[in-house]
């Protein structure tokens, strides 16, 4: 019996091997055929999600799987049926040889996460190019279409003047818009194109222009930097009176403020000029509210109360370089020149000069007034302590230069008969300081009666011509100093 069954075994292992035998070329043709006892399985580590890798996970080999036990040769036949039916359902189901897909290790995975980052950064970057090089393109086409068709421009004769304002910090590119806006050009461009080649243009001064209407840009360009293209720019000297007075020795006019607008108000020249009259502005000067006129608050009351209403501008008008716009009217040029000289006082100091001579604003602007008139600028701060040293002495303060304010005549000198007479501006008659101030101030006069220099004086003289002054507290000592100036010649009348 046991024979029997051993060569029954012999038998089925012959058949066996007769039925599954294939030879090493078989085996290395065939590409389908998996071997599960020479395929060494990958080693998957377990890691939960929010675990990180660390550096000795990327860089150590996986441990191989341990190596399955051998089969008997019947054994492994069995297995290979088996593997082959189900092998063939598996790669129909998954589309691949050998069964599912293995998983990429997790290098793999960084990796392609590595160049699909690369590939979009590419692209962003492929798109920054793209975009900045249709801008040029767009750029170079503008350009080359604005040769193709330049800006709309003037092309016949050239119309009336017309008044521009430049403001300061004005751009090439706002005065080219005022110039279209107001009708001198017919676009900005056209103004633009000739002003940028134009070095010029550099140096232009704020203030007022006047420039032919219907230009082309080229000869708006060339009107604006003309000789007689600047209008409404007035030089007020200090110390100027609003009205024209002559002197007594030479019968000479001296132009008042009034006069000086109404020259720098005209625009054009020869028989073609416009201008603002003397005569127009001493009106308004006149007649016009002083609210309407610019005055401000703190000189309101006293203006209003003035003894001569064609003075009652009088000092509001500073000295100094000013613009204005000459082709409005008589009233609104006054209103220009007083709103900007009240900010100029205030911004040196006026307002708060009360509590260093002991006045008003507006009386501070009427005795800055008389110091103009009096002193040379390194003697102003004494004659201011003068001024504010008497009124506190309840002293007249017996000046000349209210003497000869509305006098048809002037002169250093006065006469006994002048200095008699009884005015709202004559301190040898009137205490206190005159009604209104006689003259416009300089700043350098301002400030020193907003400050005066301290002191004791009580009297001061001119003593020659180069205009040296004597100051004292002592009344014979002054009569000595007069006396020196009747010597010098100084007091000596033309009349």
């Amino acid at each position: 019996m046991t024979d029997r069954w051993t060569r029954a075994e012999e038998r089925y292992r012959q058949n066996a091997e007769r039925r599954y035998r294939r030879d090493d070329l078989d085996w290395s043709q065939a590409d389908d055929y998996e071997d599960d006892t020479t395929v060494i399985p990958r080693y998957e580590d377990e890691h939960y999600a929010d675990e990180p890798y660390t550096a000795d996970e990327y860089d150590e080999e996986p441990p191989l799987a341990p190596e399955p036990p051998r089969r008997s040769a019947p054994q492994r036949a069995e297995r290979t049926r088996a593997q082959g039916r189900s092998g063939r359902g598996q790669s129909r189901a998954s589309g691949g040889r050998g069964g599912s897909r293995p998983k990429r290790s997790r290098v793999a995975s960084r990796k392609a996460a590595e160049r699909k980052r690369r590939r979009r950064n590419l692209f962003v970057i492929a798109g920054v190019f793209a975009v900045l090089f249709v801008g040029a393109v767009g750029f170079a086409g503008w350009k080359f279409v604005g040769k193709l068709n330049p800006p709309a421009d003037f092309s016949g004769p050239q119309g009336p003047l017309v008044v521009i304002q430049i403001k300061t910090g004005d751009t090439a590119t706002q005065i080219a818009q005022t110039m279209a806006d107001k009708g001198i050009v017919k676009s900005s461009g056209a103004f633009y194109e000739a002003a940028v080649r134009n070095t010029n243009m550099n140096s232009i001064q704020p203030g007022y222009y006047a420039i032919p209407g219907h230009s082309k840009g080229s000869e708006a360009v060339t009107a604006l930097f003309s000789k007689d293209a600047r209008v409404g720019n007035v030089v007020i000297s200090e110390g100027r009176q609003l009205h024209d007075s002559s002197d007594a020795s030479t019968n000479a006019r001296k132009d008042g403020i009034y006069r000086k607008i109404a020259d720098a108000s005209c625009v054009g020249t020869g028989t073609a000029a416009k201008c603002v009259t003397y005569e127009a502005l001493d009106q308004a000067g006149a007649t016009a509210d002083p609210a309407t006129l610019g005055v401000p608050t703190w000189a309101l009351e006293r203006v209003k109360s003035a003894p001569d209403r064609t003075r009652q501008l009088e000092g509001l008008i500073a000295g100094g370089t000013w613009d204005f716009d000459p082709s409005a009217s008589a009233q609104d040029i006054l209103k220009q020149l007083v709103t900007a000289s009240a900010q100029t006082y205030e911004a040196s100091g006026l307002m708060q000069s009360g509590s260093a001579n002991g006045l008003s604003p507006y009386d501070t602007l009427i005795a800055a007034s008389l110091v103009e008139r009096e002193a040379l600028p390194q003697d102003m701060s004494k004659v201011a302590r003068v001024i504010v040293n008497r009124l506190a002495a309840q002293q007249k303060l017996e000046f000349d230069s209210t003497v000869n304010y509305n006098l048809d005549k002037t002169e250093v000198a006065t006469t006994d008969a002048d200095r008699a007479k009884k005015t709202p501006w004559n301190t040898y008659a009137s205490p206190g300081l005159p009604a209104t101030p006689i003259s416009a101030p300089s700043l350098d006069a301002t400030r020193a009666m907003e400050n005066p220099a301290p002191g004791n004086w009580l009297y001061f003289v001119t003593v020659d011509k180069q205009g040296t002054t004597l100051f004292t507290d002592n009344y014979q000592a002054h009569l000595s100093n007069i006396e020196k100036a009747r010597q010098s010649g100084i007091l000596d009348s033309g009349r």
